[in-house]
């Protein structure tokens, strides 16, 4: 599982592969990882991480060889995260979605764990990896669906910029207090989904698909405006905008994202931020869970931590 929030920075090596999968395993999500077979003799792996709040910062490096994230490897997590992977040194291909892309040093590339997907190196290599929980980048599922195993580089200056800001993280993450931290994780996040989200944002599509997603727009608006009521759902929303709700579900379902997953995503990201906001500390929980809908504290904690990998009280004290 990756590191939970506020764990103490991690440095691993080994020169055994299966102490190295249980590497991975341990400090990411779970793989199954074939090494070269001409490099099995002198196999040698390392893996460096801390966290930032909710993102996780690494640094890993191997030899020649491939790691898979299989269907079924996949569906057995119950949390989902986006990683981005940019190449340090050597060469590596990223797969996913139908697509592959070829990674030198300096690309990188957005991937989910939630889908299968492979990498494999060639040669000895180094990988700087950046891990979210899913839910706090604001990417709708087709937007990043879209985008993974593309490579992101310097052939644009978002690219250019981008990956200094993590290359610099990776390199000498910042000593922060906890709300810092948080402001830190969730800024570099959006930086991420601006460069995901410019690489779509040239594809306006027909001009009879405009119109869904302009009413798509205004519901997402509605959402976040009412998540207070904790009888919002698909109902109240098509009511709201004129429509069935076969005709709302449709309307999402072009997104790879349900109504009520999506209601469910916005509640959790501004509860996130509410437990990380000092200026709030005088808030229980169960007020910054009605706050935003939920009515019950137990299923609050529960989605809570499906979501992040900690209870809300442990994310809002970390370490």
């Amino acid at each position: 599982m990756v590191l939970a929030p506020g764990s103490e920075p991690v440095a691993r090596s080994t020169r055994r592969y299966d102490e190295w999968r249980e590497t991975l395993r341990h400090d990411f999500v779970a793989l199954d990882v074939a090494p070269n077979r001409s490099r099995a003799s002198s196999f040698a792996g390392s893996s460096r991480s801390a966290t930032l709040a909710h993102l996780q910062v690494s640094e890993v490096g191997s030899v020649a060889q491939t790691c898979r994230r299989t269907p079924q490897l996949a569906g057995h997590d119950d949390r989902e995260y986006l990683q981005v992977g940019m190449l340090a040194r050597g060469t590596a291909s990223l797969e996913q979605d139908g697509r592959s892309t070829v990674l030198h040093p300096g690309g990188l590339a957005l991937y989910e764990t939630g889908r299968p997907f492979r990498w494999t190196f060639g040669g000895d290599w180094v990988l700087q990896v950046f891990t979210w929980p899913r839910v706090c980048i604001d990417l709708a599922a087709a937007e990043s669906a879209a985008v993974t195993a593309c490579r992101f580089g310097g052939d644009s200056r978002l690219g250019r910029m981008v990956g200094g800001v993590l290359r610099d993280l990776v390199m000498e993450p910042p000593q922060l207090s906890a709300a810092g931290a948080v402001r830190l994780a969730d800024e570099v996040g959006g930086l991420v989904a601006t460069l995901a989200g410019e690489r779509t944002a040239g594809s306006p599509g027909a001009p009879g698909e405009r119109a869904p997603a302009a009413l798509r727009t205004r519901i997402e608006q509605y959402v976040a405006e009412h998540l207070d009521d904790p009888d919002l759902g698909p109902a109240s929303i098509a009511a709201a905008h004129f429509v069935s709700p076969r005709q709302l579900h449709r309307l999402f379902a072009e997104t790879g994202e349900s109504v009520t997953r999506r209601i469910r995503r916005a509640r959790l990201e501004r509860a996130r931020r509410d437990l990380a906001d000092r200026r709030l500390a005088d808030a229980s929980i169960t007020q910054v869970a009605r706050r935003y809908g939920f009515t019950d504290l137990a299923a609050f904690s529960h989605a809570f931590r499906a979501a992040y990998g900690v209870s809300p009280s442990e994310y809002r004290t970390p370490g």
